[in-house]
């Protein structure tokens, strides 16, 4: 049977496993922005504006994607809000609709979902590095697992050295972009200033306007994991939606300009039949120097991904764990007495990147997933109506502005990704959902074990 947790006023709810706070809020804002500008913003151009059909819907396709976003992050900060608790979406999905669905999406987040977007950026970022030093397939992956080490250790030792690399790793890589951007429209003779601000729709499709809408939405993913840390954040009522909201816009503004500036640079022709887009604007305005800078920062932006994605990610196993609902809980519950870091939750999420990889299956891993954690995330957002109706005896910091219109047009969005998903990769939909059901039999073990 399913149990539903009764919610109680935030001023009554305990500080989440005696987790220390001590994320501040430019810690908070630097971890969205961190964790969703990956390696996307330098290649994911060339299929936006591809299947876009013209310069204005391409950056309207951005747009959009950003709106989208926004409003589901300006719906989840509410819930938020109201449980300021360690463990994100796993707690929200708890405490609004049972503890079987909250196990489901937590197995799919933990398993397979954070250690294989760690594994896959780790192999990005070796593979940047092979442009200062080459290397064979085998040294690039005991480096890949050497980095995935190194930032498994620096996290245990401390959440607080943890989010200031986050930060200066955010400053870091943005510094090549905004020296694009800043160029792309000084330097830039294209004239794509100009065809932006052209309203055309020749060429344009339904479909394929959907299509680019979509390539984006998977560029804006991510940001809801500093909600994992909720518990953590040394003012939450506050700190979170302001990191949240803040985080998504600065990022959608970042995303509009440096497209903008790339086709300033480069005919959209060549854009979307380069690879590269971003590197091929910065050789055409710096020369082989160029090549070097987008590099380097492409290696600084996943860098920073990773550190994100494996410093909020591990809070999802031990928030889990520290209500008995994740297999050796009382292993992967236990705090550092020093540092007061989750160690080994830690150890299993790095062990598990590290065993994908080894074997070249995270891609697969985190393709099945993103269709299972899309679900999920649609459920987080529609919480919003369970939060209002069932507990309007909570009344948070912050409520999303324009209810019920803005938590709506965030459902569309992820509903809109599921359905794409379903129509063009029917078969990675199917497997997610066996992937996901997967866990109902060790659920149903593990709450046996528990009663008995």
């Amino acid at each position: 049977m399913q149990q539903t947790v009764k919610l109680q006023p935030k001023e009554s709810q305990p500080s989440n496993q005696n987790l220390k706070k001590q994320v501040g809020a430019l810690d908070a804002i630097t971890m969205v922005i961190g964790i969703v500008i990956g390696s996307g913003i330098f290649f994911k151009s060339s299929p936006v504006f591809s299947n876009a059909g013209s310069p204005f819907l391409g950056i309207m396709a951005w747009i959009i994607g950003g709106l989208l976003t926004v409003a589901s992050a300006l719906t989840i900060s509410e819930i938020a809000t109201a449980i300021p608790k360690t463990g994100g979406l796993f707690v929200y999905i708890k405490e609004l609709y049972s503890e079987k669905w909250a196990f489901l999406f937590g197995w799919v987040q933990s398993f397979i979902y954070v250690p294989g977007v760690t594994a896959a950026l780790s192999i990005i970022f070796v593979t940047q590095a092979t442009f200062f030093i080459p290397m064979s397939d085998f040294t690039q992956k005991i480096l890949a697992i050497s980095l995935i080490f190194f930032l498994i250790l620096v996290n245990i030792a401390s959440t607080k050295i943890g989010s200031k690399i986050q930060v200066v790793a955010t400053i870091a890589k943005l510094i090549p972009i905004v020296i694009i951007i800043a160029f792309g429209f000084i330097k830039g003779t294209v004239g794509g200033v100009n065809e932006v601000s052209k309203v055309s729709l020749s060429g344009a499709s339904l479909a394929g306007f959907g299509s680019a809408i979509l390539g984006t939405l998977w560029a804006y993913d991510g940001w809801v994991g500093v909600a994992n840390m909720a518990g953590e954040l040394k003012n939450p009522s506050k700190d979170l939606p302001k990191s949240i909201i803040l985080g998504l816009s600065i990022t959608m503004i970042i995303y509009v300009l440096i497209n903008i500036a790339i086709i300033n640079v480069i005919p959209v022709d060549a854009v979307i039949a380069s690879q590269t887009p971003a590197s091929d604007a910065a050789v055409l305005m710096f020369g082989k120097s160029g090549a070097i800078l987008i590099s380097a920062g492409i290696m600084i932006s996943i860098f920073g991904a990773m550190n994100g994605y494996l410093l909020t990610g591990v809070r999802v196993p031990f928030a889990m764990a520290s209500e008995g609902l994740f297999p050796f809980a009382d292993k992967l519950s236990y705090l550092h007495p020093q540092s007061n870091t989750p160690v080994l939750a830690f150890v299993l999420e790095g062990a598990l990147a590290v065993l994908y990889v080894m074997s070249g299956s995270f891609e697969v891993l985190t393709t099945l997933a993103m269709f299972m954690v899309w679900f999920f995330f649609v459920m987080a957002v529609a919480g919003i109506f369970v939060l209002r109706k069932k507990f309007s005896h909570l009344n948070p910091a912050y409520k999303v502005p324009f209810y019920p219109f803005v938590p709506l047009v965030g459902i569309a969005g992820g509903i809109y990704i599921l359905l794409s998903t379903l129509v063009t990769d029917f078969k990675t939909a199917v497997l997610g959902i066996l992937i996901t059901a997967l866990g109902v039999p060790v659920y149903n073990h593990i709450t046996k074990s528990k009663r008995a």
